[in-house]
């Protein structure tokens, strides 16, 4: 799966402050995460992040 720093990930389940989505700060093996909702960081491996993502929203590239 193709994710990239800036993507808006939605997931099957909610952070316990009530928001599905988050922010991807970095990526590799593990990929670290904000939540939108409260800004809380979390450090996931990829293999379970991918079986739990809803969806995938990338930011527009023609804001250039």
């Amino acid at each position: 799966m193709d994710i990239r720093p800036g993507d808006i990930l939605e997931l099957k389940k909610p952070h316990p402050c009530g928001e599905k989505r988050w922010l991807v700060l970095r990526t590799g093996i593990e990929l670290r995460l904000k939540c939108t909702g409260c800004a809380h960081t979390v450090l996931v491996p990829r293999a379970k992040l991918e079986k739990n993502i809803r969806s995938v929203t990338r930011p527009d590239a023609s804001d250039a």
